[in-house]
């Protein structure tokens, strides 16, 4: 079974959010056939430490503000600023400083897993 439309709405809310702060690499994976704990995984990557903790701080705020507000039951990582983890049930975000994304390879892992798609309302529209 895919992810739920509250799951979409939460993942693109907080792809936005991310995109929003210039956050690198955002992928939507769902993971709701692979796993029982969560629907949809969030991935994005940040070069420094301080742009990781802006991104997950504007995710926060942007599903905090959503007509149904959204609060993470669980955030970790943040002290060390290179990996984050919001955990909101429905979905799990996971910011991540780039060279530990690459180190780490969510993508990878989770490869077979279906992709949300995502276009950054920001970005020009094709020709």
């Amino acid at each position: 079974m895919p992810a739920t439309e509250r799951a979409i709405e939460l993942a693109l809310t907080a792809a936005q959010a991310a995109a929003d702060k210039k956050a690198e690499d955002i992928v939507i994976l769902d993971v709701a056939d692979q796993l029982v704990i969560t629907d949809a995984f969030l991935v994005a990557s940040a070069p420094n430490e301080r742009q990781v903790l802006s991104i997950v701080d504007a995710i926060e705020e942007q599903l905090s503000q959503l007509p149904d507000k959204a609060k993470p039951v669980r955030r970790e990582g943040e002290r060390g600023g290179r990996w984050v983890l919001l955990d909101y049930i429905d979905i799990v975000v996971h910011v991540f400083h780039t060279e530990e994304r690459e180190f780490y390879s969510l993508d990878r892992l989770w490869k077979d897993c279906p992709v949300i798609e995502f276009v950054d309302r920001d970005l020009p529209a094709p020709a």
